[in-house]
């Protein structure tokens, strides 16, 4: 899409979203102010047609001052938005500050009716009104206008309650549209976390609160002023028994709100706390507890997470089986060594579960010890196979051959599936006592896997045929790596495997025997 049109785009978005915004208010207003307000103004007090032009007046004169100054302020709440939608190539920081105002215009919308509306409307209304009381214009107790300030309150809180929520369904087009005009035109992805400017626990408290106590305190303001000429006894009462009656109110909104977010809360949290597990690698799923539409969520997460975990080990079957074509090809160059790079692989990943490691770990033990010898690909046949004895120059070259395979597994993409691989490969003929090679590596400065793939593959070259000697007996191999623990191999590692080993041929003996 090209600027002009993407501007042309923003520019009819802007004013779509500016003319429901005004909608909204004048719909919020009309129920509040004019419905709300004006309908318990005159079913309540008792006066004159000729008070009531002068009240008109001052309601007239109130709105005016009301409607400058909440202008003004919503201009200013709406600027960044503007400018977001109207510029021809817009920076980053142009669009994230419009997504980030968006973010905030249903709590500015909540600020805009309590403060420049409410008081625009109310401050120079009681002022007027306390005036032409002075002037003997109108006629009722002061503590009308109080009540009128109070009830006022409560109306513009039910106003901005009703405001905060349209203005919440209002912006969502303008959040698509920011994320769009990131994404074209400076390939980033605009990211929501962060801007949460209201949580969940004090938008349903304060929600349930006001619809749950507004309409019992207008009454109560109402019927205070409807019976304020009864006698001071039955006045005291009537405060006893409606404040009784506003305390029960507020007690029972606000356990019910609070029932009513915990519930709403819960299985929020429990998805999040299971989606930031998927996120960390941990695909596990969620038990579906719920009776209601967060089943539903529930449910296509749990969906979601299958999905995941079928790939997921698609995807571990198809490496696996890459790196045991590689290993194949490999040994395939020597038949005298066929098959060398899966028994190393098995006798690693027996170490591995031995030493009771996790199965992402002997994943990785098993993936690095299929391609421990992968770097061989790069010395010459007439090296490599030779039958005789190598001259120094050639077992040099033999030598190179870890670090040779580090140097090929880094140019695999993507590099992080790689990186977990090349310890083992480049440091499998390092020995214990820092005699080895490449790197003089001594003890645990060797990395995990170089130690444990070390036994592996030692054992596998003692027992397998070569062309200038027959493969050892199992027991003397096992019998040298014990020795060897400790100065060759780790001490460790190496006791693992010629205990399993010996008590495997022992059994089997047992059974031979029988």
């Amino acid at each position: 899409m090209d600027t002009d049109s993407t501007r042309l785009q923003g520019v009819a978005l802007y004013y779509a979203f500016r003319n429901k915004l005004v909608r909204n208010y004048i719909f919020g207003s009309l129920f509040a102010v004019w419905i709300v307000g004006s309908a318990l103004v005159l079913t309540t007090i008792s006066i004159s047609p000729q008070e009531i032009k002068r009240l008109a007046i001052i309601f007239a004169c109130s709105m005016a001052v009301m409607v400058a100054v909440e202008s003004w302020i919503f201009t200013r709440h709406v600027r960044p938005i503007r400018q977001g939608l109207f510029c021809r190539t817009c920076t980053v920081q142009t669009i994230e500050t419009a997504y980030r105002q968006a973010h905030k215009l249903p709590q500015l919308a909540v600020f805009r009716i309590l403060v420049p509306h409410f008081l625009g409307l109310a401050v120079p209304a009681a002022g007027l009104t306390l005036w032409q009381m002075s002037r003997g214009l109108l006629h009722f107790p002061p503590i009308y206008v109080a009540a009128a300030a109070a009830g006022a309150f409560l109306v513009a809180s039910m106003h901005a309650m009703i405001e905060f929520f349209l203005t919440t369904a209002t912006v969502r087009p303008l959040m698509e549209e920011f994320h769009r005009l990131a994404q074209e035109t400076h390939r980033i992805e605009l990211n929501p976390e962060g801007h949460v400017v209201l949580s969940i626990r004090p938008k349903f408290l304060l929600s349930a609160m006001l619809i749950g106590t507004s309409p019992l305190l207008l009454f109560t303001l109402a019927a205070q002023i409807r019976l304020g000429n009864l006698n001071e006894e039955m006045m005291t009462g009537y405060w006893g028994w409606a404040g009784l009656i506003l305390l029960v109110d507020i007690i029972f909104t606000y356990t019910g709100a609070r029932l009513l977010t915990h519930e709403v809360e819960r299985p929020i949290s429990h998805l999040y706390d299971a989606m930031n597990h998927v996120k960390d690698g941990r695909l596990k799923t969620v038990q579906n507890v719920y009776s209601d539409e967060f089943s539903r969520l529930a449910t296509g997460f749990n969906m979601m997470v299958r999905a995941l975990q079928s790939r997921e080990a698609q995807t571990r079957a198809m490496l696996d089986s890459y790196f045991v074509t590689l290993a194949v090809a490999l040994d395939a160059r020597d038949a005298y060594t066929a098959g060398h790079s899966l028994r190393v692989a098995e006798y690693s990943e027996l170490i591995g579960r031995l030493s009771r490691m996790t199965e992402e770990d002997i994943n990785v033990i098993r993936q690095s010890a299929l391609l421990h010898d992968i770097g061989k690909i790069g010395i010459r046949d007439t090296v490599l196979l030779k039958e005789g004895r190598l001259t120094e120059e050639e077992f040099d070259q033999i030598k190179a051959h870890p670090v040779l395979g580090e140097t090929i597994l880094k140019q695999i993409e993507p590099k992080d599936a790689m990186a977990p691989l090349l310890p083992g490969v480049r440091s499998h003929h390092e020995r214990y006592d820092g005699k080895g090679y490449p790197d003089g590596l001594a003890g645990d400065d060797i990395p995990l896997l170089g130690r444990i793939i070390a036994v592996a593959d030692a054992f596998d070259a003692m027992t397998s045929d070569r062309p200038y000697r027959k493969g050892m007996d199992v027991a003397k191999a096992l019998s040298i790596l014990e020795e060897g623990g400790g100065t060759q191999w780790d001490p460790e590692y190496a006791r693992i495997f010629v205990d399993y080993m010996r008590n495997q041929r022992l059994g089997k003996a047992a059974g031979d025997d029988t």
